[in-house]
């Protein structure tokens, strides 16, 4: 059975974060395993408070995870500090795993900060260079490609600015914008496009928690990363 690694921050209500990454990793057919770097009191409505794990504790999990057990993919989400970003990074670069996938979440559906605003500069010269896959979502690409997205042009055009800063392949979700929902993916040479109906919900909350979890579980089957996406 193939093995797949979350870090990230934990949400009571199941929804969201580890609790709908062990979800979607089982309902793959692999073996979920987590690294809680945030406490997250919330909910689908907000977010109550957030208390973030100590880097010591952060490093000593990741270490629990590779000193016995086979990695074949790494989910990243919230990572809500400086400091919690520089300590996942230092041991990515010791480990080295394969296909590891970072959401770069910023905000919860319903518009609360998950990450320090100061710490995009952080994100972007530490940790997106051990991306194998980024999936931002519009807001997101928008903060880290400094341009504002409009179009389906705008879309590639920050997938570009995104994919210079180091990371192999760039996804970014279309899930924000008007009319179908379309997602763009780009490897550094070509342009993928992924186009369906818009789902007409309010039942939002971990939508990209999901969507990333499951690209991570494709990704350490073995499939290549469009076919994964």
């Amino acid at each position: 059975m193939k093995k797949v690694l979350s870090i990230a921050g934990s949400d009571c209500s199941g929804g969201a974060g580890i609790q709908a990454d062990l979800k979607t990793f089982s309902a793959h057919g692999v073996f979920g395993m987590s690294v809680i770097v945030s406490v997250v009191a919330e909910n689908t409505s907000r977010v109550i408070d957030i208390q973030d794990i100590t880097p010591d504790m952060i490093e000593k999990q990741i270490d629990a995870i590779f000193e016995d057990i086979e990695v074949d993919a790494v989910k990243i989400g919230m990572l809500s500090t400086q400091v919690c970003m520089e300590t996942v990074a230092r041991k990515l670069k010791e480990y080295k795993p394969n296909n590891v996938v970072i959401d770069p979440v910023m905000y919860a559906k319903n518009g609360c900060a998950l990450m320090d605003p100061n710490s995009i500069n952080t994100l972007i010269k530490v940790v997106l260079p051990h991306a194998d896959l980024l999936t931002p979502n519009i807001p997101e690409a928008e903060k880290i490609s400094n341009i504002q997205i409009n179009s389906l042009e705008d879309m590639e055009t920050a997938a570009k600015i995104i994919y210079d800063m180091g990371c192999k392949n760039v996804l970014i979700k279309g899930g924000h914008a008007i009319g179908d929902a379309l997602d763009i993916l780009y490897d550094g040479m070509d342009f993928y496009g992924f186009k369906s109906q818009r789902i007409d919900t309010k039942n939002t909350h971990g939508t990209g928690c999901t969507f990333s979890s499951a690209i991570a579980s494709n990704l350490a089957l073995g499939m290549t990363m469009s076919n994964a996406v």
